[in-house]
């Protein structure tokens, strides 16, 4: 199994990896990084906002990525998802 701070750092490569040109600057959430069903839950958003935390500079859709724990796969969480970060314990 992966220890949390490698699979960390695989988020945010792939975030700088998928980051497109017109999309401001972005960073991961570290406060709100989690863990359920042996994935890491990173959330992430515009350096602004988390620099800020005002609510008006937030970006909407930004899904967080999952890293599979057990694997190293790396990806953007879905839809069907979204009770894994909504509603886990920290």
């Amino acid at each position: 199994m992966m220890e949390q701070a490698a699979a960390l750092d695989l988020a945010v490569a792939f975030l700088k990896q998928s980051r497109r040109e017109d999309e401001p600057p972005l960073a991961v959430d570290t406060e709100g990084v989690g863990e359920s069903n042996g994935l890491l839950i990173v959330p992430y958003n515009s350096v602004q906002y988390l620099a800020s935390r005002n609510a008006r500079e937030q970006l909407l859709d930004c899904w967080p990525i999952l890293v599979d724990l057990n694997t190293a796969d790396v990806r953007f969480g879905t839809l069907e998802e979204r009770p894994l970060w909504r509603n886990r314990r920290t």
